[in-house]
């Protein structure tokens, strides 16, 4: 059990991808903490989490607004003892098709302040409950978009290569 007695948040926690990560951590002895917009996929999630015997919380969050980021962050280090692993698997809807002769202004920079929103307000949010009995581990997530020569997913593709900058700042 590689993640034995760690507590871990993950924000867009009943999606597919978040949802799997929270199967994963929780199947590997992380008490899971999963947020997100649709408490019934949450609840979904934790269903199947907690029929294996693990330990799941969940909370409807939403990760644009920073103050309920964290207050729920604070929630969860007052309830675990602090946070040892956050993931930020929150999607952002975004254009795909769409030549640079036709993008919008507002379509380019949708996801690119959606997504790099998201993972600023929730990296904050739970950095500093981290680092009591050993350093936490905020993963981000990020898509082959950052490298790719691809028509038609500028705003994503910039939005990809600023959460892998962050990353590595970070």
């Amino acid at each position: 059990m590689l993640l034995k007695d760690k507590n871990a948040v993950i924000y867009g926690g009943g999606g597919a991808i978040g949802g799997a990560i929270a199967r994963v951590f929780a199947r590997e002895g992380a008490r899971v903490f999963i947020a997100g917009r649709t408490q019934a996929k949450l609840d979904a999630v934790a269903r199947d989490i907690a029929a294996t015997g693990a330990t799941v919380e969940t909370a409807q969050v939403d990760v644009l607004d920073q103050q309920a980021v964290d207050k729920h962050a604070d929630a969860v280090a007052a309830t675990a003892g602090g946070i040892d692993i956050a993931v930020n698997a929150v999607s952002v809807q975004h254009d795909q098709g769409t030549t640079l002769a036709e993008l919008s202004l507002e379509e380019f920079m949708r996801p690119i302040d959606g997504f790099l929103r998201t993972l600023f307000i929730t990296s904050k949010a739970v950095a500093r409950h981290m680092g009591g009995e050993g350093p936490g581990v905020i993963l981000t997530l990020s898509e082959p978009g950052a490298k790719l020569a691809v028509g038609g997913i500028l705003g994503h593709a910039v939005s990809a290569a600023g959460k892998e900058a962050f990353s590595r700042v970070l």
